[in-house]
């Protein structure tokens, strides 16, 4: 199949149907997927559905290369990491269909990119040019046709200041993304009214501020900033698509993204309705690497597909991109 089919998915049937075609080319294709499936004797059971596929375990691009045989990576996108750990490495086969998965998963849910300005409390793409997230954010702005966007880190009153430019910008669409302690120093630091401002966390203390739920951050930024709703992307080095929360911490996914939930101590099946679980990941536009995947995030359903993120499981080690409790 073309990998670029994934964006035509209008219904589960079709998204069943990819999953499986991506499912036995991944089987055949992906020696350590393959490898897996033979050591935890699933290779040979057949396979009707995408909920009966099972996942790899994350911390497979922690060790191992994750990719399709006889493929040369275009780029390997690698995650932030603690001292002292390993990081996690995405060969990414072909760069234009993670491109493509983020403008398209970003347009549905917000709009068309050009009609936004970007502001970012991440470090600069130059700094970090293996990041996932920072190449997703330095698309979002080249597909923007604001003159304000840009990366602010460590120039948090120019930020402040460009807020107020980009806010006079056409119809003032202005979204500023950054990790929960950049946002949490700047509440601090530069409380002001962001009324009319998309304020997007990424999760992720890295040890720079004590561990905190999720809806005690938004509490927080939502006082700093006069808004009633923060909202959140959930995304991480492994995935090449994301989804989103636009308040409340309840994450949607685009067409060609699921989430499963496994039982905790038996991750070889799927919890009851209703009951948390671990996250497993069914990402399509994963066509090179792996599209099924096991995080040691803890969530449950929120109606029909909506998901949130609860935790993270008690045996999982620390992600750099993602260490707060929720």
């Amino acid at each position: 199949m073309n990998p670029y089919d994934i964006f035509n998915i209008d219904n589960e049937d079709e998204f069943n149907q990819m999953a499986l075609s991506i499912y036995h080319f991944q089987k055949e294709h992906n020696k350590v997927y393959r490898e897996f499936l033979k050591a935890s004797h699933h290779f040979d059971i057949p396979i009707h559905h995408y909920s009966e596929i099972i996942c790899l375990p994350i911390e497979f691009f922690r060790t191992q290369k994750v990719i399709v045989e006889q493929q040369s990576p275009q780029m390997v996108f690698e995650s932030s990491g603690t001292t002292g750990q390993n990081v996690s490495r995405h060969f990414v086969v072909d760069v234009e269909l993670y491109r493509q998965s983020f403008l398209r998963g970003f347009a549905q849910f917000y709009g068309n990119p050009s009609d936004w300005t970007f502001l970012t409390l991440l470090p600069s793409y130059r700094g970090r040019p293996n990041s996932s997230l920072i190449f997703m954010m330095k698309g979002l702005m080249e597909v923007s046709e604001s003159p304000y966007n840009g990366f602010f880190l460590d120039e948090v009153e120019k930020l402040s200041e460009r807020v107020e430019k980009a806010k006079t910008w056409r119809e003032g669409k202005v979204l500023l993304m950054g990790v929960s302690h950049a946002l949490w120093d700047l509440a601090e630091k530069f409380p002001q009214n962001l009324q009319g401002v998309i304020v997007m966390e990424t999760g992720g203390m890295k040890g720079r501020r004590k561990e905190i739920t999720r809806s005690q951050l938004h509490k927080i930024l939502s006082h700093s900033f006069e808004m009633e709703k923060i909202h959140s992307e959930y995304g991480m080095t492994e995935m090449l698509s994301q989804a989103y929360s636009q308040g409340e911490g309840i994450f949607k996914t685009p067409p060609w993204l699921k989430i499963l939930l496994t039982e905790a101590d038996d991750p070889f099946s799927l919890t009851k309705p209703g009951r948390s679980g671990l996250i497993n990941i069914v990402d399509l536009a994963n066509y090179y690497s792996c599209s099924f995947i096991a995080t040691r995030d803890l969530g449950r359903s929120v109606g029909i597909e909506q998901f949130e993120v609860i935790g993270r499981h008690d045996l999982a080690e620390s992600r750099g991109c993602n260490l707060m409790v929720w």
